[in-house]
């Protein structure tokens, strides 16, 4: 088991109907996830549309779940300025994180050298384990492996990677490349059993927020050698895959839709998140009943 569990969920920001930041819904949905299956939580990540929060909601937020749930807490502080990534890492270990979360610099498409010093500078403002997150396709630049290598050999504090650049044969030789206690986890949810089979320890998902008990029995059976029962359950999460997220309802719009299905707080995308397209609820419900849960 990794350091902050297996099981985490990348968890949506509640907001009000008008937009405001909904934080006794954060709390009320953090014991939620965390009484369905999650053994951690990254809030204010880019699921939980961190680049529409003010840095002092983020603190507020971050503050709000750790003090609400007994699982670790990874606090979301990336952001393409270093200064401000730095600043959230500060207000978030504060605030009470267990752990922190640095995205790769969106949009600007920095070099491997301003990627290296990035992540360096903000491990420096924390004595927080801290993950790096890989997610090229939204962010339009990939973290090397030779750059994730240097940075675990030689920076203490960080300590492991949320890995959605989708390639498990490359994820494999970082592990190789990495020094031991290196830790992987999975931030692609259909790549999460191809990353288990080379050495990944959990998964940070979106689709946990509906299916973390049916994660959790797949991480069981694979763990105890049920290498096919651990491959059945996971076809049985197809459709929870393709619905959490696609062009017309881009990842958190159709996660808050099931939320407000299940009677959670959730509230709608501050923009440019959205509008919901219609009949999202009913494709919700037949995702819930397919899983038997609905």
């Amino acid at each position: 088991m990794g350091r902050f569990g297996r099981v985490l969920t990348a968890m949506v920001t509640p907001f009000t109907d008008e937009g405001a930041l909904d934080i006794d819904g954060a709390a009320r949905l953090a014991q939620w996830l965390t009484d369905h299956g999650n053994e951690g939580l990254v809030v204010a990540g880019t699921t939980g549309e961190s680049p529409t929060l003010t840095h002092a909601e983020q603190a507020d937020l971050v503050a709000a779940v750790a003090d609400a749930v007994d699982v670790p807490v990874v606090a979301g502080a990336g952001s393409n300025d270093t200064r401000a990534a730095i600043d959230l890492t500060e207000r978030c270990t504060a605030a009470g994180a267990d752990g922190i979360l640095h995205v790769a610099g969106y949009y600007n498409r920095p070099s491997q050298a301003g990627l290296d010093s990035h992540f360096r500078h903000c491990a420096e403002a924390t004595d927080l384990p801290t993950l790096i997150y890989d997610i090229p396709g939204r962010t339009g630049r990939k973290v090397a492996t030779e750059t994730l290598a240097r940075l675990a050999h030689e920076v203490p504090n960080i300590v492991g990677l949320k890995d959605a650049a989708g390639s498990p044969a490359e994820t494999a030789r970082l592990l190789e490349m990495a020094p031991d206690g290196f830790e992987v986890y999975s931030g692609d949810d259909s790549l999460t059993l191809p990353l288990l089979s080379i050495g990944a320890v959990g998964i940070i998902g979106v689709a946990t927020h509906w299916a973390g008990r049916q994660m959790a029995a797949m991480f069981d059976a694979f763990e105890s050698g049920r290498v096919a029962e651990a491959a059945a359950i996971n076809r049985s999460l197809f459709d929870s895959y393709d619905f959490e997220t696609g062009d017309d309802a881009p990842n958190p719009v159709p996660t808050k839709c099931m939320m407000r299905v299940l009677g959670l707080p959730a509230g709608p995308c501050r923009l440019p998140m959205g509008p919901e397209p219609v009949g999202l609820e009913d494709r919700a419900r037949e995702v819930l009943t397919a899983l038997g849960a609905g």
